[in-house]
């Protein structure tokens, strides 16, 4: 996980940098050329934005699925309450190829993650065998998603 002072803030983006990072969320395949003729840059120019908002952090370009469509269907967030180090435990979770998101919290639990399993074996098999198991882990509250009302990659540009 990378720490969050080592990225550059999205307040210290220019509008034309903002612009380019609205295009890709919408359509992150848009090519550069277009993404150009809309703010304004050469092809080139935009490649060389994009290049780097990539590597200090800001955005990544990748490819956003469906687990349902992919055979996963069940979802959890899982909020787990830690004692000792929770950065050591958040780094645990974090190698654990079903967990897609893990978020150092403030308030009833001090971690939450989201899990991604093919059903429900498999989810507790991810929760009783690895996480539970974890040294410093002390409790688990597991929320099942019953349907993804909304789900939004836009934020951050305006």
């Amino acid at each position: 996980m990378r720490d969050r002072a080592d990225r550059t803030s999205t307040s210290s983006l220019d509008g034309t940098s903002r612009a380019i990072v609205e295009i890709l969320q919408r359509d992150g395949r848009r090519p550069y050329a277009a993404i150009g003729k809309e703010v304004g840059l050469s092809e080139a120019a935009v490649r060389q934005r994009v290049q780097r908002l990539v590597e200090n952090g800001v955005m990544q370009i990748v490819a956003v699925t469906d687990p349902l469509q992919l055979g996963f269907r069940r979802q959890a967030m899982v909020g787990l309450r830690v004692e000792g180090d929770i950065e050591s435990v958040a780094a645990q979770l974090d190698e654990i190829e079903e967990v897609a998101y893990v978020v150092v919290t403030a308030g009833s639990f001090d971690l939450l993650a989201e899990i991604v399993c093919e059903d429900d074996d498999h989810l507790l098999e991810v929760l009783n065998r690895r996480i539970r198991a974890m040294r410093d882990v002390r409790s688990t509250e597991t929320f099942i998603y019953l349907k993804l009302a909304k789900q939004t990659y836009s934020w951050g540009t305006r």
